[in-house]
């Protein structure tokens, strides 16, 4: 007959061997699903992190004002203007929808010429300067 010490050795040896075995048995898998909408709108995130990290380059301001009514803007301005780069800006109170990523004044004037029938309050702006 077995000690009572050797009993529990050979308990807790059993215990061990099947914890150990049985790990495969309860392994979890994890399968991670990703929305197609997040590629998408990461790669929004660099597009417009690129252009607003040049600083020395000149913007037009379409539009001021509270969050919901600048995406609406942005969106619109977007769906009629698939070539001119555009984005939103916060500087505190205000919400402020930007446009294009200019290296000349003259070449922002002759897109803020055009913008101006749509947007007569649009002008440029020149940010971090």
């Amino acid at each position: 007959m077995l000690s009572k010490e050797r009993k529990k050795l050979f308990y807790s040896l059993i215990l061990l061997v099947l914890l150990f075995t049985n790990n495969e048995v309860f392994a979890q898998t994890t399968t991670v699903e990703q929305d197609a909408k997040f590629e998408q709108l990461l790669n929004e995130k660099r597009r417009v992190n690129a252009s607003l990290t040049v600083n020395d380059r000149w913007k037009i301001q379409i539009f001021t004002g509270n969050n919901e009514n600048s995406r609406k803007e942005l969106i619109t301005f977007k769906r009629e203007n698939k070539d001119f780069d555009a984005t939103i800006v916060f500087h505190t109170p205000v919400y402020k929808v930007w446009v294009g990523n200019y290296k000349t004044r003259i070449e922002a004037e002759r897109n803020l010429k055009e913008l101006k029938a749509k947007y007569p309050n649009a002008f440029l702006i020149k940010p971090n300067k």
